[in-house]
């Protein structure tokens, strides 16, 4: 069961770091995902740039050693996806470039939703003149 619930909590990180990457694509539709998309994004930003484990890490290994520390082998998630919240090699000098990386995409989101909202604004303004 512990092996199960630590599966579950993995699955919950990679949808986490999907979302910091991701989740200002959202904005473009629905600029309220702000709201809940910028402080996941501050957070993810923080592990990369400063080092700090998130708490999902901790629930991992605690779920992990109370199912006897069995590990992913043979769990397709483990076996597949384990490499992408955990890869081997992982240097603080990478971590910094994934963070410069992810502050950049996302920037580049945000002013593109920024952008076309000032535009929208500006059309239906000038249509009601």
């Amino acid at each position: 069961m512990y092996e199960a619930l630590a599966t579950l909590v993995l699955l919950a990180h990679l949808l986490f770091i999907l979302f910091c990457i991701l989740g200002g694509l959202l904005c473009v539709y629905r600029v309220r995902c702000a709201f809940v998309h910028l402080p996941a994004l501050a957070w993810g930003l923080s592990t990369e740039f400063f080092g700090i484990n998130c708490p999902l890490t901790y629930l991992e290994n605690y779920l992990l050693t109370k199912a006897g520390d069995l590990g992913y082998a043979g769990d397709f998630i483990g076996q597949y996806l384990l490499f992408l919240i955990y890869p081997e090699g992982l240097t603080t000098e990478i971590q910094v470039w994934l963070g410069i990386a992810l502050l950049g995409f996302n920037l580049a989101v945000y002013l593109f939703v920024f952008n076309s909202r000032r535009n929208n604004r500006s059309s239906a303004l000038a249509n009601s003149e």
